[in-house]
């Protein structure tokens, strides 16, 4: 009997190498979007991996959609208001809807991460805050501006080998 179309192995869903912001060559993580492409429309899950020196995205925050990340491979950094923390496999990560809580991931290392992402499908009420990159939050239609201010610590959200 022949696989559902509906089962299919993440290496067979994954993007080509072409994720980056407008404006910006800074290649992110690969992406297989899973939920995508296995025919599911109320949440989204992705399976991201992040090459050496790269990282998920700009550093952000979102009003109206959680977000959860679960660490498959890899010791990545997650950059969360400014400061890192070093993470393993097995590790999850939560991020509730409106608390401001603004966070990347990082690959700081010299071996490949694989993460898997899952968040709620775009809302319209969504807004989301870009503390580090305000000329790219300039240019978006949803940016969030009364976000609940949270203190930046020193680190700039941009991934480098050790």
């Amino acid at each position: 009997m022949q696989r559902p179309s509906f089962i299919k192995h993440w290496t067979l869903l994954e993007e080509p190498d072409a994720g980056h912001y407008a404006n910006d060559t800074e290649r992110m993580g690969l992406d297989a979007p899973l939920s995508q492409k296995l025919g599911l429309t109320r949440f989204g899950i992705h399976h991201i991996r992040l090459l050496p020196g790269r990282r998920t995205s700009y550093p952000h925050a979102e009003s109206a959609e959680e977000e959860f990340v679960h660490v498959v491979e890899g010791t990545p950094d997650v950059w969360i208001d400014g400061h890192l923390h070093r993470l393993q496999p097995g590790d999850s990560v939560g991020f509730p809807a409106g608390t401001g809580i603004c966070h990347s991931f990082l690959n700081n290392t010299r071996e490949e991460v694989r993460l898997i992402v899952i968040g709620e499908t775009p809302k319209p009420e969504n807004r989301i805050r870009y503390p580090l990159n305000a000329s790219y939050e300039s240019t978006r239609k949803d940016k969030w501006t009364d976000w609940p201010d949270r203190p930046l610590g020193p680190h700039d959200g941009k991934a480098k080998v050790e």
